[in-house]
C-alpha cells in the first residue's frame, strides 16, 4: 500500500507508471478471483485505493 506522502515524493512520470502497474494488478486480481486462485480477498480494496490516491494527486495538481 503506498502511502500519500510517498506518492506526492514521485514525479508525475512515475505515479503515471505507478498507475499503470495498480491498473493490470487490480486485471490480474480480478481475474484470479473469477477462476478461485486468489486467497487474499482484501488485496483489490488496497489496490482500489491506491488508485484512489493517484488520481486524487492528479486533479489536485490540475487544480494548481
Amino acid at each position: 500500500m503506498a502511502k500519500i506522502k510517498e506518492l506526492r515524493e514521485k514525479t508525475e512520470n512515475e505515479r503515471e507508471n505507478f498507475l499503470k502497474d495498480k491498473r493490470e494488478a487490480l486485471r490480474r486480481f480480478r481475474f484470479q478471483a473469477s477462476h478461485g486462485k486468489t486467497k487474499n480477498t482484501k488485496e483489490a480494496r488496497e489496490i482500489r485505493r491506491d488508485i484512489a490516491r493517484i488520481n486524487t494527486l492528479s486533479r489536485e495538481a490540475v487544480k494548481k
